[in-house]
């Protein structure tokens, strides 16, 4: 029995038919769902700034930084299964595809259970060496205790969200984490400007959304996806299988886990520059994420595609994906860049309100910044290239380039010449592993 007939009608086969219409359309789920994800924060910050005042405004933004770190650990995890799940999709194998669900639950599951306990262990720690100012400390300490309270609940969604789009589902996770987005922004207006929570209320508000999500994702996967069931037999862990799991799962939680330590030391340059300065990076870093995220989501989805065809041994697919997927994202990417140029002022007036200071810093950020974007989505298209063909090793060595140049170049040259050098890193670092993506690449082709 094939296993594309066990989900007739609730997955996508991408080993047939088009191929650019299929990523896009495969891909416009996943740039909405991580779209609305992104409001957790930016409704904590929204209301936070409008409600509560900056010194609670730079606790939860710092705090998204750091969070941020922390969760890519197990996204990583989640992420690098799910490469796995969709190889063995596209090559029909379905007794390995649960064998691979039940071990990296397992595994994956075990390590966020002990990452959650180290972070409560070294929460002071942690924010210190962010350099987080006296009266910002309580504020950030309280917002992160809750926060990652809840990581449990964000391993068991994004698990059961890697796992369903590895099949070719990327439209199910959207429609959960939709309903729990406006959950969150209701409690935030519950626990907030009504009950005066805070910065503990707008936390305790993302940690109930999620786990929402959470739960009813998983019940209804269990509960349509009768074939992705794990059997009674299937329920052990064979050393080889581990292993490879290992293997996908460890070095993409160490690529986004380098890429997002990277952006925390950034953080801690920024703060030095003071609250206006942290601020202004905050919002900024919000607006940022909204403006390329499509591109990266179109890089995950392109991953998806690849890794398929990898499985399915369609090479005359992945080599035509592969160009249509450059000329997509190049397009989509100047685009927004024009876009966050032009608008960049109103955009951080929309969030802070009338703060010069703070709008001034972020324009700057944005209008430096985000007039490169093409950079960074052809680096998500390579860095789900390299994951796809079973090199993700390579994927964290152009993670290492273009976070390890930005870091040295932030550090090197800001605090004598100013804020504009931690900017200009940014596309510098991108640039640069995009060479390397390349000449790789093409190295490939012809071996």
């Amino acid at each position: 029995m094939n296993i594309r007939s066990l989900f007739k009608g609730r997955s996508g086969d991408l080993t047939q038919g088009g191929i650019t219409g299929p990523m896009l359309m495969f891909a416009l789920p996943l740039a909405a769902g991580n779209l609305l994800q992104q409001f957790y924060n930016i409704a904590d910050t929204v209301i936070v700034g409008r409600f509560v005042g900056p010194d609670a405004l730079a606790a939860v933004g710092s705090s998204y930084t750091l969070t941020t770190f922390l969760l890519s650990i197990i996204i990583g995890l989640c992420m690098g299964s799910g490469v796995l799940f969709s190889m063995r999709f596209g090559a029909g194998d379905r007794s390995s595809l649960r064998k691979s669900v039940f071990t990296s639950f397992v595994l994956i599951g075990g390590i966020t259970v002990l990452v959650t306990a180290g972070i409560f262990a070294f929460m002071n720690p942690a924010i210190r060496l962010m350099n987080v100012p006296e009266e910002v400390f309580p504020r950030m300490r309280i917002y992160l205790l809750i926060v990652c309270a809840g990581i449990p609940m964000t391993f068991l969604y994004n698990f059961f969200a890697f796992l369903l789009r590895s099949v070719g589902n990327s439209l199910t996770p959207l429609w959960f984490l939709g309903i729990s987005v406006v959950m969150n922004i209701v409690l935030d207006l519950l626990f907030i400007p009504v009950l005066g929570m805070g910065t503990a209320g707008a936390a305790l508000a993302t940690v109930i959304s999620q786990g929402f999500s959470a739960v009813t994702l998983a019940w209804y996967t269990l509960k349509k996806y009768p074939g992705l069931a794990v059997r009674k037999e299937e329920m052990r862990i064979e050393r080889k299988e581990l292993a490879l799991i290992s293997n996908y799962s460890f070095l993409t939680c160490l690529q986004q886990s380098v890429m997002n330590f990277g952006i925390l030391m950034v953080q801690g340059l920024v703060n030095t520059f003071g609250t206006a300065v942290m601020a202004a990076f905050a919002t900024a870093v919000k607006i940022d994420a909204f403006a390329y995220m499509p591109v990266q989501d179109f890089g995950n989805a392109f991953s998806t595609f690849i890794a398929q065809n990898y499985g399915a041994g369609r090479q005359d697919r992945i080599r035509k994906g592969v160009r249509s997927a450059f000329l997509c994202s190049t397009a989509f990417a100047l685009l927004v860049s024009v876009l966050v140029f032009v608008s960049a002022p109103v955009l951080m007036r929309l969030f802070v309100g009338n703060e010069p200071e703070v709008i001034g810093v972020g324009t700057r950020y944005l209008r430096i910044e985000g007039s490169f974007y093409v950079g960074i989505g052809w680096l998500f298209l390579f860095y789900g290239l390299f994951r796809a063909v079973g090199r993700p090793a390579f994927s964290l060595v152009l993670t290492v380039i273009s976070l390890g140049l930005r870091v040295a170049v932030a550090y090197a040259f800001a605090p004598q010449f100013g804020l504009d050098w931690i900017w200009w890193a940014i596309p510098a670092g991108w640039f640069a592993a995009d060479a390397a993506g390349l000449w790789r690449y093409f190295a490939l082709k012809k071996s």
